[in-house]
C-alpha cells in the first residue's frame, strides 16, 4: 500500500520520522508531505492567498528509500500538494505522529487531525495519530504510536476502511507492553480552565497567552477515558455536522415561515 504521511509537528518531527520508519519496515510505501516548520493548532487552515512551496528533504533520519518532501505551508495544505502533485498514486493518508494528544474538543483545532480531514474530503481513507505526551515526560513513546498504527492498518486488510468517516487514534505514552488494549470510543469533553494569560511584554504593554489547562470529563466509552486507562483510542469521525434531531423541532416552530425584517 501506497501512503501519504504528513503531520502538523513539522518534518523532522521525532513522530513522523518513527511512524515512516515502522511503516517502510513492514513493507508499505510511505511518502512524506510535511511543513517545514511547526504547524500546531493550525486547524483546517489552507493557504490562497499566495504561492506555495515544496522541496525535497534528505537525511533527518530517514531511510534513503523513502521519498520526502518539505513544503511552506500548512498540514491541509501538505495532504492538497502530496495527493495532487507528488503522490497522486497514494491510497491512503496517515497523518501523525503527534507530540500530544488530541483528544475530545482538541480535533477541532488540531493540525494533525485537520491534515487527516483533507485526505478523507480527497478521496482517501485517512487516520490522524496521536501520542498523549506532555512537557515533562521522560520519555516519549513514538515506536507504541507506531506499532499500533500497523496494527490497525493489519486488521483494514480483512475490513474494507469505512466510508464517510476518518479515525483519530490516539495512544497512551507507555511502553507497547504495558498498552492495555484498544477501544473503539467516542469524542469526550476537554474543558480548558484559566485559557489566557495576561503579561507585559519588555516596554510595559499587556499582551495574554492562550494555553489553559485542560479538565477532563472521564464519560465512559470517551477517548479520553480510554487512553486514560492505558488504551489506544479509535475514534469514527464524520465531517456532517448537522444536528438532525434540530431539523424538525426548528420547522415546527416556524423557521421556515420566517419573513425578511420581521
Amino acid at each position: 500500500m501506497k501512503i501519504l504521511v504528513s503531520n502538523d509537528d513539522g518534518v523532522f518531527a521525532p513522530g513522523i520520522v518513527t511512524l515512516t520508519g515502522a511503516l517502510e519496515s513492514k513493507g508499505y510505501c510511505p511518502c512524506v508531505v510535511a511543513p517545514d516548520r511547526e504547524r500546531s493548532s493550525v486547524g483546517h487552515a489552507i493557504t490562497l492567498t499566495r504561492p506555495l512551496r515544496i522541496w525535497k528533504i534528505e537525511g533527518g533520519g530517514y531511510s534513503r528509500d523513502i521519498k520526502v518532501f518539505a513544503s511552506d505551508g500548512t498540514p491541509s495544505d501538505c495532504v492538497v500538494l502530496g495527493l495532487e502533485t507528488v503522490a497522486p498514486e497514494s491510497e491512503m493518508v496517515i497523518s501523525g505522529i503527534n507530540r500530544g494528544p488530541n483528544l475530545a474538543d482538541d480535533l477541532t483545532y488540531s493540525g494533525t487531525v485537520s491534515a487527516a480531514m483533507e485526505g478523507h474530503f480527497l478521496g482517501k481513507p485517512s487516520i490522524a495519530v496521536s501520542l498523549n505526551c506532555v512537557p515533562g515526560d521522560e520519555y516519549e513513546n513514538y515506536e507504541t504510536a507506531a506499532g499500533a498504527v500497523v496494527s490497525i492498518l493489519h486488521r483494514l486488510m480483512d475490513f474494507p476502511f469505512p466510508e464517510g468517516i476518518l479515525l483519530n487514534v490516539n495512544v497512551p505514552n507507555i511502553p507497547g507492553s504495558a498498552v492495555r488494549g484498544f477501544r473503539v470510543t467516542r469524542k469526550g469533553i476537554r474543558i480548558y480552565r484559566e485559557k489566557v494569560t495576561s503579561l507585559k511584554d519588555p516596554k510595559g504593554r499587556s499582551c495574554y497567552w492562550i494555553s489553559g489547562r485542560p479538565d477532563d470529563v472521564m464519560d465512559e466509552g470517551s477517548d479520553v477515558r480510554a487512553v486514560s486507562e492505558g488504551f489506544v483510542s479509535i475514534t469514527p469521525i464524520h465531517m456532517d455536522m448537522t444536528h438532525y434531531p434540530s431539523i424538525d423541532r426548528l420547522r415546527s416552530n416556524g423557521f421556515e415561515e420566517l419573513g425578511m425584517g420581521n
